[in-house]
């Protein structure tokens, strides 16, 4: 028995079927077609059960069939409703599940199951027509309990799944599209738990599924994964292979698909979908997963991106990583003069990171600088990055500035840069917090503060940075209690993990405050809180994450409080303690070198600030320290101590005990002058100096 009408799509309705033929008879349509024009359903019908010698449900597909392609949908959803598909399956199952018996049987056997499989096509045919009609009559749910009863009918009838070998090309056609269709269904009617157990439903069951169909169902999925707004949990235990792994939620399941895409195409299995590595540039960026969408990009075959936007894309990773070393050499390979050197974003994204190095500083100015240049016409609206970029390049670059001339010259570009990016980006709340740092180094307390108020205002008091911030600002004016205020007030709207950093600085302002015994009961609430998190999430990580204060720096912050008070047991303990969770630290030998001095050990605290200055050469506290111990030495030691104390300026230029140590060298020289100077900048510092750098906070 065959079946055939026109030789289009399903869906096609661009020519009308005009002839059909089954068991060796053929009829045409027209009398056909006149009956349904006229109503008359049963007597069609009974046409085409006389004519090709059809049952009930064959014909009643065929009719279907010939409505749908005649664009009658709501006449063919007529037609469909009549089809009992149960029985159609009752008659089918027996002979698709049928196996041959022996040698002789064989050809019998498989002309049968050829038959049986002509047939199953036409009813589920029908059903899967049915479904698409429902779909245009926009009765959408309906539709999805159609298709879906194509799905489970294929699985009575093909019960250990649809074989590999030996299907009519027409069945597997259908089974295709219903599988296909049926999530999308789901979502259409909005029932997206549905939606996703027919996605599952359709990757994990035996439908014999080609690549392509099978890479846009992954595909589908995850998109309804990461921007459903749905949770899907994990996937029933009834699939779950011992050993494999589990997805604990909708990103690690749509990086999972995704990347199984991504696989697939690698090894030439599936075209390549541009659209994908959008998608998982979202999700591993959404997970903080940069350096595996790297490795990802550097899998994927040269041709497919160009090799600029390909380092560029890289470039993103590492920097997002923290990798800014690998960040920065290939955005100078993207940006050399053969390459793309005018490209904006590029040239901003390496001035960001520039602007985090003072020895990069000056590099990152001249991409900023280009950049600003080339942000005319559709990409005018970078400017403003592109000044604030500016700004903090040539702000970091004061840093390692060789006069002060120099560094003079510097600070007032980059405060004219960030001034000149506000009108530009008015609601970029970062602009306004870093401009306020600028102003703050500077001493300019009035216009921090301001800067401070703004920032909490905008951002509602939700960022920790912007408390402390103005914390610093108030305790760099001497105003310790109105800090310690702001400090509670931003404590009572912190989360109790990541009130570390503010409780540090109430400890400070105690002290600021000669309230000792209050500092060090608020240490020891550090102390317990940290331990409390170990006991929570594991032991924590030497390095400082998330501005989260971590247990070296609670028992150093106590060692340098016991040493202050002059209580050299106690700071001996707490430093030890420090050191069994890092060894080699330059701020534990700076402390050592303190308690040593305190108990009149000078030979070993000069060792421990030499050591310190061997392990990060531009340490400004051991600098000073060491030119204070020169300083009783006599006048041979002066040289030497003036020129670490220069040098100390040099990267600290607001540094009071480095302005207050060069007076006494001047002084003990005999330059009363130069002395005076000095001990005169030392107290104006004196009464800005915050309680802890305000480069701490950036």
């Amino acid at each position: 028995m065959e079946f055939w009408g026109d030789h289009s799509d399903v869906e096609s309705d661009s020519e009308w079927v005009r002839e059909v033929s089954a068991n060796g008879v053929s009829m045409k349509t027209t009398e056909v077609e006149a009956k349904l024009d006229q109503g008359n359903i049963q007597e069609a019908e009974a046409s085409l059960r006389e004519g090709l010698s059809l049952n009930f449900e064959e014909a009643r597909s065929l009719l279907g069939k010939l409505e749908y392609q005649r664009g009658n949908v709501e006449g063919a959803l007529r037609v469909f409703e009549g089809i009992d598909l149960q029985a159609a399956i009752q008659r089918l199952q027996p002979s698709l599940a049928e196996k041959p018996s022996s040698r002789r049987g064989r050809f019998r056997t498989e002309s049968q199951h050829a038959v049986s499989q002509h047939a199953a096509s036409l009813v589920l045919e029908a059903i899967y027509l049915k479904a698409k009609s429902l779909q245009k009559l926009g009765r959408v749910s309906e539709a999805a309990h159609e298709c879906r009863s194509v799905l489970d009918a294929v699985e009575k009838i093909f019960y250990q799944g649809i074989p590999d070998v030996q299907v009519d090309n027409k069945l597997q056609e259908i089974v295709t599209q219903a599988v296909e269709l049926l999530p999308d269904l789901w979502k259409q009617a909005g029932f997206y738990h549905e939606a996703i157990s027919a996605y599952r439903r359709a990757l994990l069951s035996q439908w014999n599924l080609d690549n392509d169909c099978c890479a846009r169902i992954q595909k589908g999925y995850a998109v309804l994964l990461l921007y459903g707004g749905v949770e899907a949990g994990p996937p029933s235990l009834a699939v779950q292979i011992d050993g494999s792994y589990v997805p604990k939620n909708n990103l690690e399941e749509a990086i999972l698909l995704l990347m199984i895409l991504m696989r697939k195409f690698i090894l030439g299995k599936t075209q390549w979908d541009p659209s994908l590595m959008d998608h998982l540039t979202f999700a591993l960026s959404v997970c903080s997963q940069t350096p595996v969408l790297a490795k990802q990009l550097e899998e994927i075959m040269p041709g497919v991106y160009h090799r600029v936007d390909r380092w560029n894309s890289l470039a993103l990773c590492y920097s997002g990583a923290g990798q800014n070393k690998a960040a920065l050499n290939l955005l100078r390979k993207s940006l050399h003069k053969h390459e793309r050197p005018d490209d904006i974003i590029a040239l901003l994204l390496a001035a960001k990171i520039c602007s985090e190095d003072s020895h990069l500083a000056a590099e990152g100015v001249e991409y900023a600088r280009r950049a600003i240049n080339y942000a005319h016409g559709i990409d005018e609206h970078l400017k403003g990055v592109g000044l604030r970029t500016l700004g903090l390049c040539l702000g970091k670059q004061t840093k390692v500035s060789s006069s002060d001339f120099e560094r003079s010259r510097l600070q007032s570009e980059a405060l004219k840069s960030l001034e000149g990016a506000i009108p530009l980006e008015p609601n970029n709340m970062d602009l306004i917090f870093e401009l306020g740092v600028q102003y703050a180094e500077h001493r300019n307390l009035t216009a921090a503060l301001r800067c401070a108020k703004q920032f909490i205002d905008e951002t509602g008091g939700s960022i920790l940075k912007g408390w402390r911030f103005l914390a610093l600002v108030l305790s760099a004016q001497q105003r310790f209690s109105e800090a310690e205020v702001v400090t509670d007030a931003a404590l009572d709207e912190t989360a109790k993990w990541d009130q570390g950093p503010l409780l540090r600085l109430k400890a400070k302002l105690k002290f600021s405050q000669s309230l000792h015994m209050d500092a060090i009961e608020t240490y020891r609430y550090l102390l317990a809180l940290v331990q409390a998190q170990r006991k929570s999430f594991g032991p924590p990580r030497i390095q400082v994450v998330d501005d989260k204060v971590n247990e070296f720096e609670i028992w150093h912050g106590l060692a340098k409080l016991y040493s202050s008070l002059s209580h050299w047991k106690d700071a001996e303990i707490c430093l030890r303690k420090a050191r069994e969770l890092k060894q080699y630290s330059v701020e534990a030998l700076h402390t050592e070198g303190v308690i040593f001095e305190g108990r009149g050990q000078f030979q070993e605290a000069f060792a421990a600030y030499n050591n310190a200055l061997l392990l990060e050469p531009c340490h400004v506290p051991c600098k000073i320290l060491i030119s204070a111990l020169l300083l009783k030495r006599g006048l041979k030691a002066l040289p030497v101590a003036r020129s670490l104390l220069s040098d100390a300026l040099r990267i600290d230029p607001t540094n009071r005990m480095a302005w207050y140590y060069l007076g006494m060298v001047h002084k003990d020289d005999g330059r009363k002058a130069d002395a005076a100077d000095c001990f005169q900048a030392a107290s104006m510092l004196e009464e800005s100096d915050p309680i802890e750098s305000f480069d701490s906070i950036l």
